[in-house]
């Protein structure tokens, strides 16, 4: 299988505080990797590097390697970066433009400006993120009247409309109810087909029903995040090496 992402001795910081220590980890290409961990151990600072997003924080810095595609995206340009990596957030946050214009917004300010082809990456995104047949008559419609279920997945739309290599979630579903969670769920299953995906999630459940591979996170006494274990997501929840992983997935701790 192919590795998409390798990170290297990666140590993250805010200020003189590390948030995370010596992460060595490898992303597989179109799988869904879940990260897993106790509140505060760096999961979602950890995925939030792989797109800069870190670097809208002032006095981060990190060092250590992420390598894309052979390049170390540490030193990349984080606009073109963000083209590639995509990111959806805890909670839907649509912008207040119609249902067409979050989903257009993307690609515009990529340069994108034909009418024809602008209402092709919209019908094509809202099919993807399951969201077409319920939106199709109403795309003038403000993102913001939509369902918490249904404005995350056009937060999804918004974020595949670029055509990203991959998906980063960061507790996609943890503001919604069970019915709009499974959507989500079944939704990521159809998106593995072309896009990998990574998701920081506390619910354990949902971590072993939605995920190929599992990443267990916890704190050192300093509190800097560290990876514990990773593997495929069965053998974390049925036999994982450490037993901290087992205390972690049955619920003894965390």
């Amino acid at each position: 299988m192919k590795i998409q992402i390798t990170v290297k001795n990666f140590n993250f910081f805010y200020g003189k505080f590390q948030a995370l220590r010596d992460i060595n980890f490898e992303i597989p290409e179109r799988q869904i990797t879940a990260i897993i961990g106790p509140s505060g151990c760096g999961k979602s600072t950890f995925i939030r590097s792989f797109n800069r997003m870190n670097d809208l924080i002032a006095s981060v810095s990190t060092n250590g390697e992420i390598i894309l595609d052979g390049e170390n995206i540490l030193e990349l340009d984080p606009v073109t970066l963000r083209k590639k990596i995509g990111m959806v957030f805890q909670r839907p946050n649509p912008f207040p433009k119609s249902i067409y214009e979050n989903v257009a917004y993307g690609p515009r300010a990529h340069g994108i400006k034909n009418k024809n082809q602008l209402d092709e990456i919209v019908e094509k995104s809202l099919k993807d993120s399951f969201l077409w047949d319920e939106v199709n008559k109403d795309l003038n419609k403000s993102g913001l009247s939509l369902s918490g279920g249904q404005q995350q997945r056009l937060c999804i739309a918004r974020a595949l409309a670029v055509e990203p290599e991959i998906i980063l979630m960061d507790e996609p579903a943890s503001a919604l109810d069970p019915i709009a969670t499974l959507k989500i769920e079944e939704l990521m299953q159809e998106l593995k087909q072309n896009y990998t995906i990574v998701i920081v999630t506390h619910n354990m459940q949902q971590a072993a029903r939605a995920s190929d591979y599992t990443a267990f996170f916890n704190m050192l006494p300093d509190r800097a995040g560290y990876l514990v274990e990773h593997d495929f997501t069965q053998k974390i929840f049925t036999n994982p090496k450490e037993k901290l992983t087992e205390d972690y997935v049955s619920g003894r701790f965390g």
